[in-house]
C-alpha cells in the first residue's frame, strides 16, 4: 500500500494545512477538557503543575488516539487520516513519538515555526515531526 502521490492526486493533500488547524483547535479544546477532569480528580492539587498536567493529557490523548484510530478527534472532525510515507497505519510507538514531539514543538518557537513553513512548503505536507518520523496527513477521502 503506498499513498497517492502529491503530483498525480494533489486533491488529497489540497487544504491540509487549513484543515490541520481546524484539528489543532478541536484538539486544543478536548486537551484543556482532560486537564480539567484531571484537576478536577485531584481535588485541584495538580494546580501547581498544571503545564505538565496539560503536556501529559495532550500526549496521552494524541498517542491514544493516533494509535488507535489514526486520527485524533479534531483528525476525524475535519476529515484528516494520519498514514506512514508507505500508506500504512503507524504503530503505537510511532504515535508517542509524534505525540511527544508535536508537545515538544509547541515549547521551543523556533521549531514549531519551521514544522509550520514545512507544512507549507513540502508536497506531502509534513511538520517537522513528521518529517522526521516519515507520516503525513492527508484527507480521509479525497474532495471531488
Amino acid at each position: 500500500m503506498t499513498l497517492p502521490d502529491p503530483e498525480l492526486q494533489p486533491e488529497f493533500y489540497a487544504d491540509v494545512p487549513l484543515k490541520r488547524v481546524g484539528a489543532w483547535a478541536i484538539d486544543l479544546v478536548v486537551t484543556a477538557l482532560l486537564t480539567l477532569i484531571g484537576l478536577v480528580m485531584t481535588l485541584f492539587i495538580s494546580v501547581f503543575f498544571l503545564p505538565v498536567l496539560f503536556a501529559t493529557a495532550s500526549i496521552a490523548y494524541r498517542t491514544v488516539m493516533l494509535a488507535r484510530y489514526g486520527a485524533t478527534l479534531g483528525m476525524m472532525g475535519t476529515a484528516l487520516k494520519w498514514r506512514s510515507l508507505d500508506g500504512r497505519n503507524p504503530d503505537a510507538m510511532t504515535a508517542f513519538w509524534y505525540s511527544v514531539m508535536h508537545a515538544g514543538m509547541w515549547t521551543v518557537f523556533p521549531l514549531q515555526a519551521a514544522s509550520m513553513v514545512m507544512i507549507l512548503l513540502t508536497p506531502y505536507r509534513q511538520g517537522l515531526h513528521d518529517f522526521v518520523l516519515n507520516t503525513t496527513m492527508l484527507h480521509r477521502i479525497a474532495p471531488q
